[in-house]
C-alpha cells in the first residue's frame, strides 16, 4: 500500500505540473455546461419542471453531471497521444504500479473536474440557483466518483486504439445517447412512458435523480440510494477494466 500511494502520488503530480502550466485547459471543460446555464436556463425559470423543485434545482445538478461525463469521456486523447511518442511504454517498463498508472491520471482529473464544477455552481448560484451546502456537497462527490469512473472506461479505450478518430466517433457515439437518455437537460419524467422506462438502463440517470435530490434537500430518498450504487458499482468495475488495460501488452 505505501509503496502504491508512492506511485500514484508520483503520477499525480508529473500530470498536475503539466495541467498548471495550461490555464485554458483548466476552465475550458466548463465551456459547454456554462453555455446551457447562460443560455437555455432562463427559459426554464417559468416552466412547471417540478412540483418540488426550482427549474434552477433541476438544471443545475444535470449539468454538474453533464460535466463529468464530457470532460471525462475523453480524456483517453492524452493516452493515444502519449502511446505515440511511446510514453506509456517507457512508464510500463518501470516498476511502477499498475494500478498507480491508472489512478495518478483519474485522481487528477476527477480534482480538475470538481475545481471546474464548484466555478459552474458559483456561476449558477449568481443566476438563481438555492441549494444547501449539503446538497452542493454531493453534487461534487458525484462528479469526483463518476469522473473516476469514466475516465477510467476512457483511458481503457483508449489503450485498445491507436488512430484519435477513432476513439473520438466511439466516444461520440456513447456520450450523446447517454446525454440525452440520463435527463440531464430536463428530467426523463416528462418524457413519455416509454422513453422514461428506457432511460432507466442508462447508467447516469441515477446519478442524476440523486443529485436532483440532494439540490432540494433529500438525502434518505430511493433515488439517491440508487445513484449512490450506480456511481460506486460503477467506478470499481471501471477502475478493474482500466488496470487490466495497463497492465496488458507488457512492455
Amino acid at each position: 500500500m505505501p509503496a502504491l500511494l508512492s506511485d500514484t502520488a508520483l503520477i499525480f503530480g508529473r500530470y498536475a505540473r503539466k495541467t498548471l502550466r495550461s490555464r485554458f485547459q483548466m476552465l475550458f471543460g466548463m465551456l459547454m455546461p456554462l453555455l446551457y446555464l447562460v443560455l437555455f436556463g432562463p427559459l426554464l425559470t417559468r416552466l412547471p419542471l417540478d412540483s418540488d423543485r426550482s427549474s434552477w434545482q433541476v438544471l443545475a445538478p444535470g449539468l454538474l453531471l453533464q460535466l463529468a461525463l464530457f470532460g471525462a469521456s475523453f480524456a483517453g486523447f492524452a493516452i493515444i497521444v502519449e502511446k505515440g511518442q511511446g510514453v506509456v511504454d517507457r512508464m510500463r517498463a518501470t516498476p511502477v504500479s499498475r494500478l498507480a498508472l491508472l489512478l495518478g491520471r483519474v485522481l487528477l482529473d476527477a480534482a480538475l473536474l470538481t475545481f471546474q464544477a464548484v466555478l459552474l455552481i458559483a456561476a449558477a448560484l449568481v443566476m438563481g440557483l438555492r441549494a444547501p451546502v449539503a446538497g452542493l456537497l454531493v453534487g461534487f462527490a458525484f462528479v469526483a466518483v463518476l469522473t473516476v469512473a469514466l475516465s477510467s472506461l476512457s483511458y481503457t479505450l483508449a489503450m485498445r486504439l491507436s488512430v484519435p478518430h477513432a476513439f473520438g466517433a466511439t466516444v461520440n457515439a456513447v456520450t450523446l445517447p447517454t446525454m440525452l437518455l440520463s435527463g440531464l437537460m430536463l428530467p426523463m419524467t416528462l418524457a413519455p412512458g416509454w422513453l422514461d422506462t428506457l432511460s432507466r438502463f442508462a447508467p447516469l440517470r441515477h446519478p442524476v435523480d440523486a443529485v436532483r435530490d440532494a439540490f432540494a434537500g433529500r438525502y434518505a430518498t430511493t433515488p439517491m440510494l440508487y445513484g449512490v450504487l450506480v456511481a460506486v458499482g460503477l467506478t470499481a468495475l471501471a477502475v478493474t477494466v482500466g488496470t487490466r488495460a495497463f497492465r496488458a501488452d507488457r512492455a
